[in-house]
């Protein structure tokens, strides 16, 4: 007997709804109320979210925010920066007592991560996990240089012809595993590198050209273009296969909705989140 599983496609939301949404969900878990979820959604506005201890004032050029009229969130995740646009993303909420669920943060990464490699095959991508071998590459896991998600590699990163097809962040809390992440079919990086701060110009461009080797969304690899739907049933079919489930589909009542909202309005509203020191 396979698990069931929920999964909720909760469309392009609002950025504060879609972090409300992941934390709720969590929440919703660890208290027994809901299975383990497969979450997707999409971004309106297009957004920049942050990782939990990104440092604003030094890293975020908030004027340019503005200007490309991105929405702007603090994630409850760890990582760097991420431009949410043209992609498919993806949330898995699940207890770390889940059957052979392995407790270290990385193993389990590559576990949940399963889904994410069996959606790339099924989209005819010869996608496979990348594990930093050298010592310089497992040291700058822990020291990033740069403020861009897709820029640093990670343990067990999921890569097509050597580069980054998907940029993931977990957090753990009340016993349960939140692991969200972005699958990019399309990348605007000069509007991504000029949400950054750089020490001058030169270094900004050569960021920027070194991210080209190391990041690539979908649509770059493909000949024919994958569409968000094809994307979706893609990813659903490949967390089915990867772990294992069946995926039950699931609309939220209102009163979740409710629920939902209020935390949106709280806290990823709220500039003493967002903004904080």
């Amino acid at each position: 007997m396979k698990e069931k599983w929920r999964f909720i496609d909760s469309g392009n939301c609002s950025p504060a709804f879609n972090m409300a949404l992941d934390e709720a969900l969590l929440e919703w878990h660890s208290q027994g109320k809901i299975p383990p979820t497969i979450r997707f959604y999409g971004w309106s506005p297009p957004t920049l979210s942050i990782g939990y201890f990104q440092k604003i004032e030094r890293e975020i050029d908030l004027n340019a925010v503005k200007k490309h009229g991105l929405g702007f969130v603090r994630r409850p995740t760890g990582g760097r920066g991420v431009l949410h646009d043209n992609e498919l993303t993806y949330s898995v909420i699940v207890s770390e007592k889940y059957p052979n669920m392995p407790h270290s943060v990385t193993e389990a990464y590559r576990v949940i991560s399963e889904g994410l490699l069996e959606g790339f095959k099924k989209l005819g991508l010869d996608a496979y996990f990348a594990i930093p071998k050298s010592e310089e590459e497992r040291s700058s896991l822990k020291n990033p240089r740069s403020s861009v998600c897709f820029d640093a590699p990670s343990w067990y990163e999921l890569v097509v012809e050597g580069r980054k097809v998907a940029g993931s962040a977990q957090t753990r809390q009340k016993g349960v595993i939140l692991q969200h992440g972005s699958i990019l079919l399309d990348l605007d990086e000069d509007v991504l590198f000029s949400l950054f701060k750089y020490p001058n110009e030169r270094v900004k461009e050569r960021l920027q050209r070194q991210f080209k080797n190391k990041a690539v969304a979908i649509n770059e690899l493909r000949e024919e273009e994958v569409t968000i739907g094809e994307a979706k049933s893609a990813f659903k079919a490949g967390f089915a296969k990867g772990l294992n489930i069946d995926l039950e589909p699931y609309e939220l009542t209102q009163d979740e909705l409710a629920y939902v909202n209020d935390i949106a309005t709280k806290r990823y509203e709220n500039d003493e989140w967002n903004f904080r020191k």
